[in-house]
């Protein structure tokens, strides 16, 4: 049997959660999938994997072998990409991934121009408000806005956003313009629906530098454009990264408001796997990509 692609099967369907979905990616029969692997479970003698109606768990044996299986192929794709010539020329696939509207915003238009000048690099650019694991979901760059755990990752900091609340200046003239966070409980607010969604909002106490919670009862709980779409028309206040307020603010359709009490700006990262030698193509879209960021992010970070 052919061992490495029994290995890229096994991975494949653990990491879609079926047989089904794995065949899919592969573009093969579904029976073709599980005698493979049913034939790299007994090439082993062991059962690799438990499976449901719903979905597919590892045996503590397929947890081991899983682990050194993933080491197994990402060597063997090292290996043909240096012999395809991707670590001496940057040519090949890339995926990446960014928060929805900073990414339309602010990694969209590089990524285009980079494509422009790399013509044989692709790229598969994925953009949601949630967090991805870059090595299960074979991802090759994220972009990061928040402060980061300490992790194998290698993270490159391109810069720094402010969180800001802001509102209209109609509601502003209706409600008065708060002068400390405690205000807010008597205000209208808008919350953005989000990883970071609460029913407090944090801010910093600018004489302590200590950090408290303000509880808010949001009149309206909704994405991150739309919220910015109902402060505009003075539905409330809202709790927004900079950048994505940037456009209402420049036109004077919002205003931030509470900035004294603002937390320190959230740092913006460009991460990548630390395993092994960098693929070229990797390594020019690091170098395009931060200068180009650092530049759009400068004024974000500051008030």
């Amino acid at each position: 049997m052919d061992r490495i692609e029994g290995m890229t099967m096994f991975l494949l369907a653990i990491e879609r959660g079926s047989f089904s979905a794995a065949a899919r990616e592969l573009r093969l029969p579904v029976q073709t999938v599980s005698r493979k692997i049913a034939e790299l479970e007994t090439h082993l003698g062991a059962r690799l994997l438990t499976r449901t109606t719903r979905r597919l768990a590892l045996t503590d044996a397929g947890e081991t072998y899983a682990a050194a299986a993933r080491r197994i192929v990402e060597q063997v794709e090292d290996a043909e990409r240096q012999v395809a010539g991707e670590f001496v020329a940057p040519r090949g696939d890339l995926v990446i991934t960014a928060p929805l509207l900073f990414g339309r915003l602010h990694v969209l238009p590089i990524v285009s121009d980079f494509l422009a000048q790399f013509p044989e690099i692709n790229i598969r650019l994925v953009l949601g408000d949630w967090n991805v694991n870059l090595l299960d979901d074979q991802i090759d760059m994220a972009i990061r806005i928040a402060r980061l755990p300490d992790s194998a990752m290698i993270a490159t900091r391109v810069g720094a956003v402010r969180g800001v609340v802001c509102a209209s200046p109609a509601l502003l003239a209706r409600h008065g313009v708060p002068r400390a966070p405690d205000e807010l409980r008597r205000m209208p607010c808008i919350s953005p629906e989000g990883p970071a969604s609460t029913a407090a909002w944090r801010f910093r106490d600018p004489l302590k530098g200590s950090g408290f919670e303000v509880p808010i009862v949001p009149r309206l709980v909704t994405s991150a454009e739309a919220a910015i779409e109902a402060a505009v028309r003075g539905t409330g206040l809202t709790r927004l990264l900079h950048y994505q307020a940037w456009d209402a603010l420049g036109a004077g359709t919002l205003e931030i408001v509470l900035a004294p009490y603002e937390l320190e700006p959230f740092p913006v990262h460009l991460m990548h796997a630390s395993r092994g030698q960098m693929p070229l193509k990797l390594r020019r879209f690091l170098d395009f990509a931060a200068p180009r960021l650092r530049e759009a992010l400068a004024p974000l970070a500051a008030a």
